[in-house]
């Protein structure tokens, strides 16, 4: 797999937009193995240990992403939903297709009106809108399909992507309490993650990203509920 992460590295210098795979292509699964090994080995290997030692000097707090959820559904949210859910935020959009980029614009709508009923604005019709964008938005899909790719699109992929793993390990300093500047290096892993599944997601395909980022959330979560 020498090539592939020779691959990796390159794309990672400059990316570039290319057809993922599918994870039915030869070779996608074996392709699929190397970079969850990839993604590990440089989490726990690597990452872990120095931010454990640079948390243990700057007195930093543990993050309470767990925290937040029910023991009910803490694994089905950590393993299932979340790796789901952000990889459709953050990487389902990459392909640059017309609709896909609707639907991340409905979500943005989406997301102010639930900021103004969450802070009482307009509060009723608000939450109509919200309704509304969840009927809107699928049947915008729906009506955009077999559209290409948004013009102009491949040509800002580098600085897309690149802002796309910024804002994915930035959104996880919402783990913590409160902000501190030392915090910044505890997103590390979020970042390292965000570079993998970026790949993974363009290379193979958006089911692929989410099988691991699911493996990668299931090991964090065994680890933390061990108090590793």
């Amino acid at each position: 797999m020498i090539a592939l992460f020779e691959e990796f590295a390159a794309w990672l210098a400059r990316p570039w937009m290319f057809m993922s795979s599918g994870l039915r292509a030869p070779g996608a699964w074996r392709a699929l193995r190397a970079m969850l090994a990839l993604h590990l080995v440089v989490l726990l290997l690597v990452l872990l240990p120095l931010l454990g030692l640079w948390q243990n000097v700057m007195g930093l707090p543990s993050p309470e992403a767990f925290d937040k959820v029910s023991k009910a559904t803490l694994v089905p949210f950590v393993v299932l939903l979340a790796p789901v859910a952000e990889e459709l935020a953050f990487r389902g959009w990459l392909t640059g297709r017309v609709r896909a980029l609707w639907l991340v614009g409905c979500a943005l709508v989406a997301a102010v009106f639930l900021a103004m009923v969450s802070l009482h604005v307009y509060e009723v019709p608000a939450s109509f809108a919200v309704l509304g964008m969840g009927l809107v938005a699928p049947a915008g899909w729906w009506r955009l399909r077999g559209r290409g790719v948004v013009p102009g699109f491949e040509r800002a992929f580098p600085v897309l992507v690149w802002l796309s793993i910024i804002v994915f390990g930035l959104s996880h300093l919402s783990n913590y309490p409160k902000f501190s500047w030392a915090l910044l290096p505890m997103v590390l892993p979020q970042l390292w993650a965000g570079m993998t599944l970026s790949y993974t997601r363009m290379r193979i395909g958006i089911f692929g990203s989410m099988l691991i980022h699911a493996a990668a959330n299931g090991l964090s979560l065994g680890l933390a509920l061990l108090g590793v």
